[in-house]
């Protein structure tokens, strides 16, 4: 496919995806879904533009994955404004250890005992899948800094977390199928790739998103320097926290969450008194720049204007991975030996596994029935379970384990796509005007409110913060 011919292609799908904007916001379509679709449609099945094979290009699909899951988790880090200490950060802990812990474990014996599959292959499989993705969940994530909602807290933290604490079962599985070494009886394991690794990497990203942050405000509220070129801002802290937690064997997908939770904090640390939202938000819809280099530089406005800009910045490249790493899925569709799929595995992992696996997680939490039942079925797969697959494979899976462990990963994340797409727009639709019908019965007889909120929401649970 020649170069003109692909930026026709892809201007399109971006202009078309601008115009229409709106109008899917309002239906029960994704704008994934679209991608998925261009995707199959410039494959081989149909167009032949683009051929894609997983296993012809692992090495630049895990890179790909990579990139995309990287900008995600920052941006993720970047969007939970509630304080460290706030009781909302144990709804996406739970989710993140105890509800994954047990999503890995189900799934491996799924695996084991009615797949067939490895023990260590099937463990593997568990750590692939056990995941939330942060890529692809942006629509039940939160939207703006300061929002309170306890359903999108717990969701967004969780993607931003799980990634990293996947990682330790795949290593696991790959140990087991002898591709790493966990030693005697997994001692190394568990002090290398569990205890080192998520330590360090929360260590490692959390210092350099502070001191970072603290040197651009120190630059710019004394010397009034470093104004600007927030996006290398963003860039190079998620590639420092990165790499430097990956050199020093630690999580680097923790690291760069980490950052971007540690630079929100020091927005929320060093902001004194007082709302700074509309100021932020006027400068950065100043078009000459005047008003914005003005606040960036004032001591009280600097924190939130530089964590804003490096928000903003993030979400529009996290669009741009999401719509290249999509149509790539839709791409390498073709190539998937599908007899290797067992279709009933799928509705098992979506809508049995993961909703009891959360449920048991979140037992005794502060959150409302309905919040429980959403956050089970909001377990979306995607961009990064195909990292972990790539990855895996990269480490020397056998072509028999290639060939299942990409069906069954594709044909999970594929369907997550596709009955989480058409469903998000419905279902969060519904959530809200609960939310709605509760501020507003809460407005017209505040007792009644007061007292609902000391025990629960309209819709049966705690009420939200």
């Amino acid at each position: 496919m020649s170069f003109a011919l692909w930026s026709v292609v892809v201007g399109l799908l971006l202009i078309f995806v601008a115009l229409s904007g709106t109008v899917l916001s309002r239906l029960p379509l994704s704008t994934a879904i679209l991608y998925l679709l261009v995707g199959l449609a410039v494959s081989p099945l149909w167009l032949g533009l683009l051929a894609v094979d997983p296993r012809a290009h692992t090495h630049l699909l895990e890179r790909l994955t990579e990139v995309v899951v990287l900008a995600s988790l920052f941006t993720a880090g970047l969007k939970l404004s509630p304080g460290l200490r706030d009781r909302r950060w144990l709804l996406p802990l739970r989710l993140a250890l105890t509800s994954m812990v047990l999503t890995v474990l189900a799934i491996a014996a799924v695996a084991w005992l009615l797949l067939g599959l490895p023990l260590g292959a099937a463990v593997l499989l568990g750590g692939i899948l056990a995941p939330t993705d942060p890529v692809l969940a942006s629509d039940v994530q939160l939207h703006r800094p300061g929002d309170r909602d306890k359903l999108r807290f717990a969701l967004t933290g969780e993607g931003g977390l799980n990634d990293g604490s996947a990682f330790p079962f795949v290593m696991l599985g790959l140990g087991l199928l002898g591709l790493h070494d966990i030693g005697t009886w997994g001692w190394r394991w568990l002090a290398v790739d569990v205890v080192w690794a998520v330590a360090a990497g929360i260590a490692v990203g959390a210092g350099l998103g502070v001191a970072t942050g603290r040197l651009v405000l120190y630059l710019r509220r004394e010397h009034k320097e470093a104004v600007g070129l927030d996006d290398f801002l963003a860039l190079g802290l998620i590639a420092l926290s990165y790499g430097a937690a990956l050199a020093l064997h630690g999580s680097g997908f923790l690291a760069v969450f980490a950052a971007g939770v540690a630079l929100r904090h020091l927005e929320q640390s060093q902001t004194r008194g007082g709302s700074v939202q509309p100021a932020v938000e006027q400068a950065q819809a100043d078009p000459d720049r005047s008003v914005a280099d003005a606040i960036a530089v004032d001591p009280r406005h600097a924190p939130a204007y530089m964590a804003q800009a490096v928000l903003g910045f993030n979400q529009q490249l996290e669009r741009i991975g999401e719509l290249a790493m999509v149509v790539t899925i839709g791409a390498l569709l073709w190539a998937v030996r599908w007899e290797h799929a067992v279709w009933w595995f799928v509705p098992l992992l979506l809508a049995g596994i993961r909703p009891l696996c959360a449920a048991l997680g979140l037992v005794g939490s502060s959150s409302s029935r309905r919040q429980r039942w959403l956050i089970g079925w909001f377990g979306i797969r995607g961009i990064g379970s195909l990292y972990y697959l790539m990855f895996a494979i990269n480490r020397g899976l056998s072509p028999e384990l290639v060939d299942a462990l990409t069906a069954l990963t594709l044909s999970v994340v594929v369907a997550s796509i596709v009955v989480h797409g058409v469903s998000v727009t419905p279902l969060m639709a519904g959530y809200e005007r609960a939310l709605r019908g509760r501020r507003s019965a809460t407005r017209r007889d505040p007792a009644a409110g007061r007292e609902r909120g000391s025990g629960s929401s309209p819709t049966g649970g705690p009420r939200q913060g």
